[in-house]
């Protein structure tokens, strides 16, 4: 049977423990936190060198790092790459703008009144669950093939996150403090600029977090159709022409800008909602 003393001894260790870790975490010996988000990539990187120096993928199955950043520094060179950045980076950012607008309007909506949520919210969770590919040909008959497919269909992958995230945020929202906003006879625009919106903002924020990561996911699918132009484009374009190190890198591209727009959503979270940091 353990007895107090055991019980004492267990405890002390556990805080030994606990102080060693502490002082040994990354911001005790100087090694900034944020660069932690580096060791696993790199030695992915590593891993995936060694496997092809090492001849357990050919070069045809998977090129060595090196192959992948030279082709990349050769496109850059050119400006063939920038063109295809660029041009990527403008339809994420159109669309990213239509489908957080619309996500808002909706979730608004939808959350502070249960009609309203009754009617549409049954219909748009069927529409989140279909697959982006399956709009390509539907986008294709109502738009033809310019710009205006392309950039509806980013803005209707953005557009799901930030309203279910809002209209969820808004309908949870503290029933007391709703209360008190009566009882000060406070204007229904001046409740939803004071009380509603500020209670609803960290939600809506990983909405926007959501469908920004989704924008980058349809931008591919947007990109298939009859694209001359972006990173989806050369995706496809390197599986054509059975060029792997053109897809990895493309691939490796959308997951560094993807990231990076992550980063930056997360700063403006931080920075918004900095009382539930």
């Amino acid at each position: 049977m353990a007895t107090v003393e055991d019980h004492d001894g267990v405890t002390a260790i556990g805080e030994r423990l606990t102080a060693w870790v502490r002082d040994r975490s990354p911001s005790a010996i100087g090694f900034p936190r944020r660069a932690l988000g580096l060791v696993v990539p790199g030695l992915l990187v590593v891993g995936w060198h060694l496997l092809v120096t090492q001849g357990v993928f050919q070069p045809h199955q998977l090129p060595a790092p090196t192959t992948v950043l030279s082709t990349f520094a050769a496109m850059g060179a050119s400006g063939e790459l920038w063109g295809h950045l660029s041009v990527t980076i403008q339809r994420v950012a159109f669309g990213v703008l239509f489908g957080v607008t619309a996500g808002i309007l909706f979730g608004t909506i939808t959350g502070l009144f249960g009609l309203a949520n009754d009617l549409l919210d049954p219909l748009l969770q069927s529409m989140k669950n279909i697959p982006s590919l399956a709009w390509v040909p539907l986008f294709l008959l109502w738009f033809g093939i310019g710009e205006s497919a392309k950039v509806t269909l980013i803005a209707l992958g953005a557009f799901f996150p930030v309203y279910l995230n809002l209209s969820t945020g808004i309908q949870g929202i503290d029933e007391d403090l709703l209360e008190v906003v009566e009882v000060y006879d406070v204007g229904r625009l001046e409740t939803l600029r004071r009380v509603v919106f500020p209670a609803a903002l960290p939600n809506l924020l990983v909405g926007i977090r959501g469908g920004v990561g989704l924008a980058w996911m349809f931008v591919v699918a947007a990109e298939l159709i009859a694209a001359s132009q972006g990173l989806g484009f050369l995706l496809s374009d390197g599986r054509v022409l059975a060029r792997p190190d053109i897809i990895v890198g493309s691939i490796l591209l959308f997951a560094s800008l993807g990231n990076l727009s992550d980063i930056g959503v997360k700063a403006l979270q931080r920075r918004l909602v900095y009382w539930s940091a």
